[in-house]
Formats: structure tokens, C-alpha cells, sequence
């Protein structure tokens, strides 16, 4: 057994090299342990697993699943390299199939202090080599932690669709992930797994691009940094596969004594596959090869923790942006607001209003463009109505500018409805097709951003609005899916669509180079493509469309694991018809990532905006703060339908406690603090304003801090802990 440790980043890593086996990550810790031979023999998933027409799977895998690959067992060690680029370290772990030619080179990047790692495989071929068809290729393939207890093992992923997004939940690996099927008469494990898929290009249109698995008191979290397809999966392995345990007839397992001994477990993290979405390229030897969607992960001994090793790895590989040294108020004018339907006459005065309460960004949403009330197929032109707009959109525009705010539009770049003029002038090689004809889905036709044309119509449309009109922010939507691709100079569909999905994050960075003040958040109809590729590039995410403020608190908390807080823009959405309290806890909810304001503030009293404005006081004085803070579940992830909702952000020096209560609450509930074990706690309400709603009352406890609102019903805090 060759060991190579990787010791120089915040989380180090373990691989075992043996001469008759692939090489494996056996182990992921900020401090390696002493080598354990006996535990890695169950940490038997090889590192990487490639799944080809030619070679298929093994004895081991013969499922529905990506791994047991016959590929992925043949690949011997041949050398790695480490070294730095930049500020981040780099490991690359080199293998190869002699039979096949197959080079794999498995690439690991870990940025200076951050406890998390992020990886790719790249295929090649050797020269000489016959061509070789690929079904599928994990990013990220591997036995550790989720082989350490298989009893114990629990898997955790969120569901997510529209307006219902970033629900977790969990349960054990066996049951009812894994039934347990009596496996020990044949020695061998279940050839089922807990499998995650998401198609297209609605990324967390089904569940959300991350997961973990617990076992051993350990947890590895990952995410999957990609705009499209994906998958991941966990699974039982058999002992054997590795090493088969001595004691049979002609070294057969299922007569040994100790079958099963040496089953472990995998977590196989890729993109797009063969058979999932159509996916398969072809390596020839001297050719470009093929590298995956990259994948990061992390480990750690709590739960929140290695999802804090996540959002330090975001906040480490970001785009950097002007933007994030302000993280300015936005306020978008259709959430329960305008709703699509602007017109100079009512954003008049909602315009004096959101600046009244101290808005930095003012957003002209949907329909701005269209000159009748069906602007949802004529999208395309981004040209200003003049029916909505009787005296031209500069002159709202300038009164955003006038009123000390920057404006914003909202586009959905990728798509032109059928009866715009682009649907008309654009030739059909600038959008995704199938069997030579446009794809279209609800009178959209999408554009393929690997075409020159598609690319020079949305250059010329976003230069044109912010050379011209002075737009200094975009919300670029996302609202239809082209399934499962393109076959259009692609020789798969799903390698068509992969292609696409890369040649829209290369759009967007070079529009941030040509204007680098510009402000880009992400919408995918809600928050359906909320994923760490796109997230790496724009400065916000919309975390949902959900317009019943009394169950948007599940979604920001949920949507935690997955967005930077400072990226998460939660909707406040305060109305004229509400109560005090129903105005306090929907701002609370946009105070627990990035304030994102609506709501009809010019139909309000003067009462009513000043504690609107309270929250806008209340955001610019911790912003920053969750800006750098690590988010955890002082009541655990919530349920969809929970009365109490909680949500806690670690900065170090403080830490802010949000609180949701419905009406059907318990009169009480305690928030678990283990970050604040034998602190004495100063504890100060941040919002709403003391003088205007109820403080209520804490109790210190052993576990954290007990809240008791004297009166039933709505409401909502945001409290300060500091250490006394």
C-alpha cells in the first residue's frame, strides 16, 4: 500500500496507490490521522470512474449506477504532481489504462485557508490508441466518510421547484434510501443507490446541486458547479472489490467467514451522462480530450461545518466585483408588486418611495419592452415600449438616477419569443435545434451561445442599454428549458447542450470585462438555476418566486447551503394591508442574506415606511457582517410547513439569530448555539425598532438561547449575540 499524503491546504488529503488497484481518496481531514490499513480496505471506491460502450461495468456494478465501472478498476497510478497557481494549491493524481490508452488526470485545487477542495477529471488518450466513446466520467468519486458506519450512514439532499425551492431533509443510507434485501447469502451489497438527477439547464430545477452523507460523526458535503445537467449518487460497495477476504475455494469471498467485512460505501459526484442526458463524446489520441464539470467538497466533524468549508470556498473563487465591498439594497419593482406590468405613471411614485426608505438599486422588472399586455413571446428586441412609456423609459431612468439610486432592468437574455423581430432576423444556426429545427417551448426559441450570431445579438443589446440608457444592473431571468439539448454541430445532444452551458459563462465574463461596474443578478424562474458556476460570476441569486411571505422563511434558511448569504437575495415584500408585526417578518426574511426590497411602499402611511426604512437601517448595519459570517440551523433545516423557523450567522465577534414565529407556534422554542457553548451573552434586538414592536424576552440555557414572545401570532426578530 503506497500512501500519498497531500499536506499542504486547509483540508489535506489521503490517496492509496496500490500496484494492482486504481488509486482511492481514502481519507479528508485539516489534521491527516494515522494511517489506517484496516479502514481503508473498506474505503475501496476507486477515484475515478469511466463508464464506455467498450468497457463496461464490472460484476460489482451491474445497475442502474455510474460506478463498478470496468474502466474506472483497470486505471493504474502513474505519478502526481503538486505545486501553486496563484493562491490556490494544486494537486494533479495522474492514471492510466495501458490496454485502452486511457490517460486520466485527476485535478485537485484548494485555495490558501479554505478547508474545502475542488475537483475535475481529464480524459486523454495515449498516442496510438483506438478511439474511445465516453458514457459518463465522475468529477468526484470516492469511499471516504460515508464507509466509515454503513448502519449510520444518513444522506441529505433538497428537493427544489418553483416556488417550493432549497428543501432538505435526510435519512439513513439503508433505509428507506437502501432497503435491506439479505444480501449476506451471495456476499454481495445492494446494487441499488440514492441517486440525485437534474436534466437540462434548470440546475436546481428538481434538487438542489449539493448533498452530503454523515457517518462515523463525520460529514462530507459537495457541490456540483455546473449550469446544466447532473447527477450524484450513494451506494453500497463490496469488500472484495478491492481486496477479496482470504478463506475459500479458489480465494472465492462467499465462502469466507467474514463476508461483508469489507463493504464500504461511495459517494460518485459528474455531470451529464449517457444515460441520463444523452451525454457521450469521443476521445481520439492527439485530440483536445474531455474535462468534467468541476465539483467541490468538503469535510468536517459537524454538519454545518463542512458546509462552512463550502461557503468559504465560494467566497475564495468568486468573481471579485465592485459590488461586494457596498452589497447595495435592490429594489425590484414585481414581487408582489407591479407584477410584469410597468408603466411610467406607477413607478413614478414607487420610485420616490423605495428611495424614501434608502434603496441604492432600483429594477424595472418584466415587460418594459413590449407594447401590449402579452410581453411574454415577444422578448427578444429589448427595445423600450413607448406605449408604457410615453415620454420615453429615460425619463423614469433619470429619475431612479435623480433620487440617488442606480437603475436596473430585467432581461432574459437566452431566449426570443416568436414574434419578436430576432425570432425573424436571426438565422437558425444561432439557436439550439433538433433535427435541424429551432427548439421551441411556450413561444420561446433559445439561443446557442456557442454561436457568433446569438452572441453579437445580446452583445449589441447589453452594450446598447448601458451605453445609451445608463443601466448599471440587470436581472437576467430564465423561465424556459430546451431538454435535453442540441444536435447541432454536437456529437451528442447532451454534449451539444454541455457546450452551450460553457459558452453562456464565458458570455457573462466577458460582459463583466467590457463593463466591470455592471451589476448581474441570477433568476432562473425563481431560483431553478441557483448553482456555484453561475453564482461564481453574478453578484446575486434570487432564492424564489414564493409571494406567500409565511412560508418564504423555509426556502432563505434552506437556500443557505447552497447561495453565500451575501448572494441571497430573499424578497421583502411589505404591503399597505399588513399589520406591524406581518411587516416585520417578511423584512426579517429579506434580512437573512441580502435585503431584497418590493412591495407597493407608495401606497403605504408614514408609519408603515419608517419601519420598512428600519429594515433598510437595519440591513446596511449587518450586511457585512453576514458578508463574512458562516450560516447555521439553530432548530435544525426546516420542514416546509414548520411554525418556528430559525436561522443563525456566525461572524466570530457576533453572531445574528433570526427568528420566524406563525400563528400555530409553540408559545416558545430554543435556538441551539454550540458555537456559543460557556459564553455569556449579551443579546439586543436589531430589528424591528424597540419602540415600535415588542423586544422579546430570552432565557440563557445550557444548549443555546430560549425565546418566549409574551404575545400569540405573526411575527418575526432579528436579534445581536455578543459575548458579555
Amino acid at each position: 500500500m503506497t500512501i500519498i499524503d497531500w499536506q499542504e491546504p486547509a483540508l489535506r488529503l489521503r490517496f492509496v496507490a496500490d500496484e494492482d488497484a486504481p488509486v482511492r481518496l481514502v481519507d479528508a481531514a485539516t489534521t491527516l490521522p494515522a494511517a489506517d490499513a484496516g479502514r481503508y480496505l473498506r474505503v475501496h471506491q476507486p477515484l475515478v470512474e469511466v463508464v464506455t460502450p467498450r468497457h463496461g461495468q464490472s460484476s460489482a456494478g451491474q445497475s442502474q449506477r455510474h460506478t463498478g465501472s470496468q474502466l474506472g478498476r483497470a486505471l493504474r497510478y502513474r505519478g502526481h504532481t503538486s505545486g501553486r497557481e496563484g493562491a490556490v494549491e494544486v494537486l494533479v493524481v495522474e492514471q492510466h489504462d495501458p490496454a485502452s490508452g486511457l490517460v486520466v488526470r485527476s485535478r485537485f485545487g484548494a485555495p490558501d485557508g479554505v478547508p474545502a477542495v475542488r475537483c475535475t477529471t481529464e480524459l486523454s488518450l495515449a498516442d496510438g490508441a483506438e478511439p474511445l466513446t465516453v458514457f459518463a466520467v465522475t468529477s468526484l468519486a470516492t469511499g471516504l466518510v460515508s464507509s466509515d458506519d454503513l448502519a449510520a450512514a444518513t444522506v441529505w439532499r433538497a428537493e427544489s421547484t418553483w416556488s417550493a425551492e432549497a428543501r432538505w431533509g435526510s435519512f439513513p443510507l439503508r433505509s428507506p434510501g437502501l432497503a435491506r434485501i439479505g444480501t449476506d447469502v451471495r456476499g454481495e451489497t445492494h446494487l441499488g443507490s440514492v441517486a440525485t438527477v437534474s436534466t437540462s439547464t434548470w440546475s436546481s430545477g428538481a434538487w438542489v446541486p449539493a448533498g452530503a452523507v454523515t457517518a462515523g460523526g463525520r460529514t462530507l458535503a459537495w457541490q456540483v458547479e455546473h449550469n446544466g445537467a447532473w447527477s450524484w449518487e450513494v451506494g453500497e460497495r463490496p469488500g472484495w472489490s478491492a481486496q477479496p477476504p482470504p478463506g475459500g475455494p479458489d480465494g472465492l469471498p462467499w465462502e469466507s467467514t467474514d463476508v461483508g467485512s469489507g463493504d464500504g460505501a461511495y459517494v460518485a459526484v459528474l455531470g451529464p451522462s449517457d444515460r441520463l442526458h444523452a451525454w457521450s463524446v469521443t476521445l481520439r489520441p492527439g485530440g483536445e480530450g474531455f474535462r468534467t464539470v468541476p465539483v467541490t467538497f468538503a469535510v468536517a466533524d459537524g454538519f454545518e461545518d463542512a458546509f462552512g468549508g463550502l461557503t468559504a470556498h465560494r467566497r475564495a473563487t468568486r468573481r471579485p466585483h465592485p459590488q461586494d465591498a457596498t452589497l447595495p439594497v435592490v429594489f425590484n419593482d414585481y414581487m408582489n408588486t407591479l407584477n410584469g406590468d410597468p408603466s411610467s405613471a406607477k413607478l413614478r411614485p414607487l420610485v420616490d418611495a423605495a428611495a424614501a426608505v434608502g434603496s441604492e438599486y432600483f429594477c424595472i422588472d418584466a415587460g418594459w419592452y413590449d407594447d401590449t399586455d402579452g410581453w411574454w413571446a415577444s422578448v427578444g428586441d429589448w427595445v423600450p415600449s413607448t406605449v408604457r412609456f410615453p415620454e420615453g423609459i429615460g425619463e423614469v431612468l433619470d429619475r431612479i438616477r435623480d433620487r440617488g439610486m442606480v437603475p436596473g432592468l430585467w432581461l432574459e437574455p437566452e431566449v426570443v419569443g416568436v414574434t419578436s423581430d430576432a425570432a425573424r432576423t436571426l438565422p437558425d444556426s444561432a439557436f439550439l435545434q433538433r433535427g435541424g429545427v429551432r427548439v421551441r417551448e411556450r413561444d420561446r426559441y433559445l439561443l446557442d451561445l456557442r454561436s457568433p450570431d446569438a452572441r453579437a445579438h445580446l452583445d449589441a443589446a447589453v452594450d446598447r442599454l448601458v451605453g445609451e440608457l445608463g443601466v448599471g444592473y440587470f436581472k437576467l431571468d430564465y423561465n424556459v428549458i430546451p431538454g435535453a439539448g442540441t444536435d447541432r454541430d454536437a456529437e451528442s445532444v447532451g454534449d451539444g447542450l454541455l457546450q452551450h452551458n460553457r459558452a453562456l459563462l464565458t458570455w457573462l465574463e466577458q460582459v463583466l470585462d467590457r463593463h466591470p461596474d455592471l451589476v448581474l443578478e441570477n433568476c432562473g424562474s425563481g431560483a431553478l438555476r441557483a448553482d456555484a458556476a453561475m453564482l461564481g460570476r453574478l453578484a446575486l441569486q434570487s432564492t424564489s418566486d414564493q409571494t406567500d411571505p409565511l412560508l418564504y422563511p423555509a426556502i432563505a434558511v434552506g437556500s443557505l447551503l447552497h447561495v453565500l448569504p451575501e448572494q441571497a437575495a430573499h424578497w421583502a415584500y411589505p404591503q399597505a394591508t399588513m399589520t406591524d408585526e406581518e411587516i416585520a417578518f417578511t423584512t426579517v426574511t429579506g434580512l437573512a442574506g441580502r435585503l431584497y426590497q418590493a412591495g407597493l411602499l407608495d401606497r403605504m402611511d408614514d408609519a408603515q415606511r419608517d419601519l420598512v426604512a428600519a429594515g433598510v437601517r437595519a440591513h446596511r448595519e449587518t450586511r457585512h457582517a453576514l458578508a463574512r459570517s458562516v450560516p447555521r440551523f439553530p432548530t435544525g433545516l426546516p420542514d416546509w410547513d414548520d411554525a418556528w423557523v430559525t436561522a443563525a450567522f456566525d461572524a466570530g465577534d457576533e453572531t445574528y439569530l433570526l427568528l420566524w414565529r406563525r400563528s400555530d407556534a409553540d408559545p416558545s422554542v430554543e435556538a441551539l448555539l454550540p458555537h456559543l457553548d460557556g459564553v455569556e451573552l449579551d443579546v439586543a434586538q436589531v430589528y424591528p425598532p424597540a419602540d415600535r414592536l415588542p423586544v422579546w424576552p430570552v432565557e440563557r440555557t445550557a444548549a443555546g438561547l430560549r425565546v418566549a414572545p409574551a404575545d400569540a401570532g405573526v411575527g418575526a426578530r432579528m436579534l445581536r449575540l455578543t459575548a458579555r
